[in-house]
């Protein structure tokens, strides 16, 4: 079982990634979020760390990045 501390920093490094992928393809929270089927202020509110995202929310969000989710986890993991 992890650690509080591992916990929190694998998620603090899926927020990070998220955010890169969304900065490095140049798409704006609005049209990241219109290709998610999410709010804007949801996209917002993962990357600065406001909210624990759900499952569906982080499959909807590197889905709308055409990433792997489970690639995003393992390198989260491996960063620690």
């Amino acid at each position: 079982m992890l650690s509080d501390k591992s916990r929190n920093y694998i998620c603090s490094q899926v927020a990070d990634i998220l955010r890169a992928e969304r900065l490095k393809q140049n798409l704006s929270m609005t049209k990241m979020a219109e290709r998610a089927g999410l709010s804007q202020q949801m996209i917002s509110y993962v990357e600065r760390e406001l909210r624990n995202p759900s499952l569906d929310t982080l499959l909807r969000m590197t889905g709308a990045l055409g990433i792997n989710l489970a690639d995003v986890i393992r390198q989260a993991n491996k960063a620690k």
